[in-house]
């Protein structure tokens, strides 16, 4: 019987290696793992590398794996913002790598390695120092710079309902790079603060097909008034 529930964050991080490149759902903090980042922190894995929309923000989830020291290298669309002080501290010290992708192109290219597209040209940075050292063509008269997939060995993301076979979906903007990546990582972990049973869920709302995710977790949520829900 296919059954992916794993009751704790612990058990399904329990294989994350050291090294590993680790894919990290959210757009700023809309669908931030949260409990799946600090699980990630007490795990202990080290020399990762991450990537995300974003590089933290404040002191909690990637911000708090960023200052834990455990990540190597960051790939993302926008490392700084107004609260992004500790990685900008870790990079100004040369303590981190960042690789800095285009949104477009970031989002295209992990959706290629879960697409099995070995490569693809995109006119997004032709011109521009983040088309250094990259491969060029024109093609009827645009110019265009080719880019790789980005693959993932875990992939982790938040969810909002999800049964046993790991079918998931989301709420709203929390939807953002979870579906993607799910697909290109040879792991998948998904937090989830409602498991439904088999049939419960309209084939039609589901997201992200089981087939792409490994772990289902259940996580709480707490009312807050006039905010909606967060996760406990």
């Amino acid at each position: 019987m296919i059954n992916k529930i794993t009751p704790t964050v612990r058990e399904a991080l329990a294989n994350i290696q050291d090294g590993a490149t680790v894919l990290i759902g959210g757009f700023g903090t809309a669908g931030i793992p949260n409990e799946l980042i600090d699980g990630l922190i007490d795990h202990g894995a080290r020399d990762l590398t991450v990537v995300n929309n974003n590089a933290g923000n404040g002191d909690t989830g990637l911000a708090a794996l960023l200052k834990a020291g455990q990540v190597r290298k960051v790939i993302c669309s926008f490392p700084r913002q107004v609260d992004s002080y500790v990685f900008d501290a870790l990079y100004r010290s040369g303590k981190l790598e960042l690789e800095l992708v285009p949104q477009g192109n970031l989002a295209e290219r992990i959706r290629a390695a879960g697409a099995g597209i070995g490569a693809f040209f995109c006119p997004t940075a032709y011109g521009t120092e983040l088309a250094k050292g990259k491969e060029t063509r024109e093609i009827n008269g645009r110019h265009y710079v080719l880019e790789y997939p980005i693959y993932g060995d875990v992939a982790l993301i938040k969810a909002e309902q999800g049964d046993r076979w790991g079918n998931l979906n989301y709420r709203m903007s929390a939807r953002n790079f979870g579906p993607v990546m799910a697909t290109a990582a040879k792991t998948t972990i998904a937090t989830v603060h409602e498991v439904l049973e088999l049939g419960q869920m309209n084939p039609e709302t589901v997201i992200t097909p089981g087939i792409y995710v490994s772990h289902v977790v259940p996580i709480a949520r707490t009312v807050t008034q006039g905010a909606g829900y967060k996760a406990a």
